[in-house]
């Protein structure tokens, strides 16, 4: 299952999403992993989550992004909840090619994995079919 927490800059996307990992490493049966650009969120995450810094693999591009996420969840099947922080710093800022990777992680994420990104634009922007994916 993939879901989005849309909005533009300075609306609480991070925060949001800080609570959403301390909370799932309570409360989960299997691992929480969270992935962001730099190591800002080193002392906001509890310990037990897997905090990985994209930035030590060089990962530019919404292709690449992908291929990154992909490896993670395939290198470690007990993962139960994902969590992305500053999605368009990572990938670009391109909403189709966004979209696209969306849409590709969608049909391999099994029903019992979460992946949760935060968006950093207006709802507006994205293509219609992103909207159902907004939490």
């Amino acid at each position: 299952m993939i879901k989005l927490i849309i909005g533009n800059k300075g609306s609480g996307k991070t925060k949001k999403l800080i609570d959403l990992v301390n909370t799932a490493s309570k409360t989960t049966k299997g691992n929480v992993v969270c992935i962001e650009k730099g190591t800002q969120l080193t002392y906001d995450i509890v310990h037990s989550v897997r905090l990985i810094d994209i930035d030590t693999y060089q990962v530019s591009g919404f292709e690449a992004f992908y291929g990154f996420i992909c490896g993670v969840l395939a290198g470690n099947y007990d993962i139960s909840e994902m969590f992305i922080d500053a999605t368009f710093k990572i990938g670009g800022r391109d909403y189709v090619a966004f979209a696209e990777m969306i849409r590709k992680l969608d049909s391999v994420v099994d029903k019992e994995t979460v992946v949760t990104f935060t968006v950093s634009c207006d709802i507006s922007d994205l293509p219609e079919d992103m909207k159902s994916y907004s939490i």
